[in-house]
């Protein structure tokens, strides 16, 4: 379980192609205080540590893991948003966020707004994901609040700090991401669709 605050950003280093799967080897300072078999969420996809060294660690993302997220694009030099799972008895400064993406979305527009930055996203309506105004988001891990929600589509607003400290600065239109939908929404949304 995690709550959506990226602690830091990770450097991909190596990559393997292994069968289906893939091997992620991140250089980060939090390397130290990690464990093997902990959980840590990769631009918002929750992933166990299986080896460490004394600057790196290494992840194995599975076919379906690849197969609902962005990790098949991911290269050696890209910045990655990492965050630990949450400890209980802290705050709960974002949304809770499972760490299970539900699908990918591409990045439609990037707004400067005078010191702040509206993202805008598109994902497929056929999953029947939904996002509301005011609602939490999840993209590439970190929790957002949406404005401009829309059938299949939604916006976000950055401040400097979430800018300056995840990979959002380095987004370019037609970027894809990773998006966790809430999980109350998602319940709210299934329960509403058992009962048509």
């Amino acid at each position: 379980m995690f709550t959506g605050i990226i602690e830091t950003l990770g450097t991909l280093v190596e990559v393997k192609k292994d069968l289906e799967n893939l091997h992620l080897t991140v250089q980060t300072p939090l390397t130290s205080e990690l464990k093997i078999d902990q959980s840590v969420a990769h631009n918002g996809v929750c992933l166990t540590v299986v080896s460490k060294t004394e600057s790196s660690y290494t992840v194995t993302a599975i076919q379906e893991t690849c197969l609902k997220t962005n990790i098949e694009s991911w290269a050696v030099g890209d910045a990655i948003n990492l965050e630990r799972a949450m400890v209980l008895g802290a705050r709960l400064d974002g949304h809770i966020v499972q760490g299970h993406v539900d699908q990918t979305g591409i990045c439609t527009e990037i707004r400067e707004a005078e010191g702040s930055w509206y993202y805008s996203f598109e994902y497929e309506p056929s999953l029947h994901n939904i996002t509301i105004e005011k609602g939490s988001i999840t993209v590439n891990g970190v929790s957002l609040t949406v404005v401009n929600s829309k059938a299949n589509s939604f916006s976000v607003a950055i401040i400097p700090y979430t800018y300056e400290h995840t990979n959002f600065h380095a987004f370019k239109v037609g970027a894809q991401v990773n998006l966790e939908f809430d999980v109350i929404g998602k319940y709210v949304s299934r329960l509403h669709g058992l009962r048509l």
